[in-house]
């Protein structure tokens, strides 16, 4: 694979799949404009990246919740690099967690507050569609680009709890994934959604079964991307890939 004079935006780049993502396209020879919401460890990674000597990194702080925020993202890409060839939407998770949301003070999805779940509908759905419409306008001018959107099994099983995610996930996986393709064949633009099982991006995964008997390790979510955005997966196209190691085929409990 190789991504010389390609341009990347990864959204959640400071840490987990986004920076890892990141990482191996700029040592792939590829320039990466990193994004996210913790501006002093998003630069450091950024300096690492430019240190060593390959492809070429930029911070950009940016909340997906944020339009301008992600415009002002995109145009600097187009400043610095001249076109946006890739976007990868890793920014997410569930609000429940994320948020630090008290199970014994909130027992059952009614009781949790609204504006966690608003927050887990922003970040996990809004965002990808806000960061789509905005670079669409650039890589409509040129005629071609990718949008990779990252799903969950989760959107699959759902989550009686943290029903902001699965909602938001599924939404990516099938709805936002294929309207994008079918937009975006008109101007040589394609998307589409990758979906990890447990990954071990938190020890917590380790728990979840699947048929592998394992969770994936970061590395096998990103080297798929990798083959989608590189001239060997030209032909993937408005689909929802699942990564899971089986889980979605596994038997389901009665």
């Amino acid at each position: 694979m190789n991504f010389e004079n390609k341009t990347a935006i990864v959204t959640g780049a400071a840490s987990g799949m986004g920076l890892l993502f990141a990482q191996n396209f700029a040592d792939l020879g590829g320039n990466v404009v990193m994004c996210d919401v913790n501006e002093t460890v998003l630069l450091e990674k950024a300096d690492e990246i430019n240190g060593k000597g390959k492809g070429k990194a930029i911070g950009a702080l940016c909340d997906v919740r944020d339009y301008n925020q992600i415009c002002s993202a995109r145009d600097l890409a187009v400043k610095n690099f001249g076109r946006i060839d890739i976007l990868v939407s890793f920014a997410g998770g569930t609000a429940v967690r994320m948020r630090q949301v008290d199970s014994s003070k909130y027992p059952e999805f009614p009781d949790v507050p609204i504006d966690i779940y608003d927050w887990g509908l922003d970040v996990n759905l809004k965002g990808p569609f806000f960061f789509a419409h905005a670079v669409l306008k650039q890589m409509r001018e040129q005629e071609e680009g990718l949008i990779i959107n990252i799903g969950s099994i989760t959107g699959m099983e759902g989550d009686a709890y943290g029903i902001d995610y699965p909602t938001a996930k599924a939404g990516l996986m099938f709805g936002l994934t294929k309207s994008l393709a079918q937009y975006g064949s008109r101007h040589n633009i394609r998307c589409v959604c990758v979906s990890p099982g447990p990954v071990l991006t938190r020890e917590a995964m380790a728990n979840m079964k699947t048929l592998s008997k394992r969770a994936a390790q970061p590395q096998e979510i990103v080297d798929l991307c990798l083959f989608i955005a590189s001239d060997k997966g030209q032909f993937i196209n408005g689909e929802n890939i699942m990564i899971d190691g089986g889980r979605n085929a596994m038997k389901r409990e009665r």
